[in-house]
Parts: structure tokens; C-alpha cells; sequence
């Protein structure tokens, strides 16, 4: 059966994230498997993607993230379009509308939840807005047909605030891009050699350069001999990390995509992540596929993406020094380095994007044969 699906989204191109990412691969499952899609997203560099039309929807800035507006005329978009389902990627203020839409239209919603928006309080300083926050994500998901969270703990979270029909769809990797094979490639070696001299560990970090990223705490691991940082990334934090970290033996490499994004991974030996409000932690899973033993908090996303101790470690971010303890005991026994490394690869085979969105075209199926006092799905594990 060949859908129509409405994507209704918080971030898109030019953003570069985790939300956008994860739609990006979603419409070329579809494009691949012959659906028809709509995109609905406040930032676009053009009117069509993949062939799909793009409609751009007004919005505002924050933290140079731009927030999509509620469209006057969201119901006569999707009433043209006909679609099957709404997927409402990361839904907020726009997303709650789609989703609203969708269900006065009587047509199914799924929504992803994507983003811990109340724990992002707590790091910026208004911890005490957060109960109204959870009420707010709440209100929103008790009203899509489907709910999609990236993790168990994810659902428990949205079950805790009322959402039903809660199931279980992660994010896929490109297996074939993110490859340790590419380090063994002359300009591979040549691009490291610019950073890094053969006899140094090269300790890296891809993602948004944001407070909630935590990316300061790579000034705990600055005295570790023989080393080498590359920072891959850009976003408000940018400016304060260039002079935190000024004098430093750091490499900011700026936003990076594609081919040159596979290649900064290749040029790592270990990769840190430090944010511990991450709902999945989809640079965790490039690293991997790129064969890179991976630190990061036992907290959130990367809870369900590191076996520690096989495929990296999972460090208490609450004690000073702990990710430095655990990058040292990594330099310092390449056999242990390269043995997470096959661990890491070995983690994310079977996670292909198409794998992965094949079973989210299945919650799809589910949303649109039932309704939203239909049966709750099960909790994967």
C-alpha cells in the first residue's frame, strides 16, 4: 500500500540536529519505497526536497534555534494533501497544532518524542517551570493517535504524563559511511596528519555546541599526554568553548555533513560525549558504526546505546574527573581500544536506517487501524 504522509516538523534544513536528521531519513525511506510525502517545517533552502514540497511556516528564534508558529491555515494545507498520517517529528507549539488538525480531520497522528524539553529547564536556570512543562508535552501527546519515543525510558516518560499508545522506534545509523574502514584510506591518514602526529590520540566530540551538551568538561581530559581534540559542531556555546579552551591542543571543525562528517569521525580514537540530558544520542551511534569507543553518562539516551565495558563506558558524570579516568585507561591499553572498537561497530549492525524505518512505517500501519481509545501498544525492551 502506497501512503501519503503529511511530515510535520520543529527543525529542518538548514538546522543541522538530531530532529532533523531522523526526518531527512525518514523521507528517503519514503521516497524509496514509492509513498508520497508533504513537508511542513520552519526553515527550508529550498521549496522541494527529494521531490517532496516543502511549505516553510513562520517562526522565532531561540537560542538561535528557530521555534515554529502555529499556521492560520494548517487544516486547508492537509485537507488538499489528503495525507494518511500526520508524522509530527519533536512536536511543540506547531507540532500540537498538526497533531489537533489531524485529529479533527480524523486522520491518525504519530507523534516522536524527541527532546527533553523539561530536562533543557533545569540547564538554563528555571527549574521550577518544569512541572509546567511536563504538563504542556502532556497535553500534547495524549492527543496524537501514536507515541514514539526512542527508548523505554523515553516511554515510561510520556506513560508517566498521560500519553497512550506508546511504543518503542530508535534512531538507524548509515553503516556505510560511518565505516572504521575509512581510516585505512592515504587521505584519511593525510587529513589526521593535520591535526594530530602518529604517536597522539586523537579525543573527539560531533554534535550541537550547546549548554546542554555539557562540552566545558573536555577541559578535564587537557592534561592527558600525547593528545589531541577535535570539536565537530557549531551552535551558541561556539564562541565561549573557542575561549575556554583557547591555548588548548583543540581543533573546532565547525558543522560538518557527509562525506566530511565520515572522515572527521575517521580521524578520532575515542569519542566523549558529555551531555546527560540526551533522550538517544545519535552521534553515539555514528561513533560506534565508525569504530570508536565511545565515554559518555550513565544518564538518558546513551544508557541504551553503550554496553559498558564492551563497546565503551558508561561514566557517573556526578564525580569530578570520571571521564578523564576512563579516556586514560583507554590510551593506555590499545588492546582494550580496539577491542570497544569492534564492540562499538558490532553494537549498531542490524540498525541500518531502512531496518529502522520499516518498523516505524509499522507504527504507522497501527495508527491508522485504530484509534485514540484503541488498545495501548507494548513497551519494546
Amino acid at each position: 500500500m502506497k501512503l501519503r504522509v503529511a511530515v510535520v516538523t520543529e527543525s529542518f534544513l538548514p538546522s543541522v540536529n538530531g530532529v532533523t536528521n531522523s526526518v531527512i531519513r525518514v523521507l528517503e525511506s519514503l521516497k524509496r519505497d514509492g509513498h508520497e510525502a508533504l513537508i511542513l517545517a520552519p526553515t527550508t533552502p529550498a521549496k522541494e526536497f527529494l521531490g517532496f514540497k516543502v511549505i516553510e511556516i513562520n517562526r522565532f528564534y531561540f537560542k538561535e534555534f528557530p521555534v515554529a508558529l502555529p499556521h492560520l491555515n494548517l487544516q486547508g494545507i492537509l485537507e488538499d494533501f489528503k495525507p494518511d498520517v500526520v508524522h509530527v517529528a519533536a512536536p511543540f507549539a506547531f507540532g500540537r497544532q498538526a497533531i489537533e488538525v489531524a485529529k479533527r480531520m480524523n486522520v491518525p497522528s504519530v507523534a516522536i518524542y524527541q527532546t527533553d524539553i523539561a530536562g533543557y529547564a533545569q540547564r538554563y536556570g528555571v527549574p521550577f517551570i518544569r512541572p509546567a512543562i511536563d504538563r504542556m508535552i502532556g497535553a500534547i501527546h495524549r492527543r496524537a493517535t501514536v507515541n514514539l519515543a526512542p527508548t523505554s525510558e523515553g516511554a515510561e516518560y510520556l506513560r508517566k504524563i498521560g500519553a497512550k499508545n506508546i511504543g518503542i522506534w530508535g534512531r538507524g545509523v548509515d553503516l556505510e559511511t560511518y565505516n572504521p574502514l575509512r581510516k585505512d584510506t592515504a587521505e584519511l591518514k593525510a587529513m589526521r596528519a593535520q591535526i594530530a602526529s602518529e604517536d597522539e590520540i586523537v579525543i573527539g566530540f560531533v554534535g550541537r555546541l550547546a549548554a546542554e551538551k555539557q562540552v566545558e568538561r573536555f577541559a578535564e581530559l587537557f592534561d592527558i599526554p600525547n593528545t589531541r581534540f577535535l570539536i565537530v559542531g557549531d551552535g551558541p556555546e561556539r564562541e565561549n568553548l573557542e575561549n575556554l579552551f583557547r591555548g588548548q591542543k583543540v581543533t573546532f571543525a565547525g558543522k560538518l555533513g557527509g562525506e566530511q562528517l565520515a572522515n572527521a569521525y575517521a580521524q578520532m580514537d575515542i569519542f566523549v560525549h558529555c551531555g546527560t540530558e540526551e533522550t538517544f544520542g545519535q552521534t553515539i551511534q555514528e561513533a560506534q558504526a565508525s569504530g570508536l569507543p565511545v565515554v559518555a553518562p550513565a544518564s538518558g539516551g546513551p544508557k541504551f546505546l553503550i554496553d559498558s565495558g564492551r563497546s565503551g563506558f558508561l561514566v557517573d558524570h556526578s564525580k569530578a574527573g570520571s571521564y578523564r579516568a576512563r579516556v586514560q585507561e583507554l590510551i593506555d591499553n590499545f588492546d582494550l581500544r580496539f577491542e570497544m572498537g569492534l564492540g562499538a561497530r558490532q553494537a549498531v549492525l542490524g540498525k541500518s536506517w531502512a531496518q529502522n524505518n520499516a518498523k516505524l512505517f509499522e507504527h504507522y500501519s497501527f495508527a491508522m487501524t485504530t484509534n485514540q481509545n484503541g488498545r495501548e501498544l507494548e513497551l519494546a525492551r
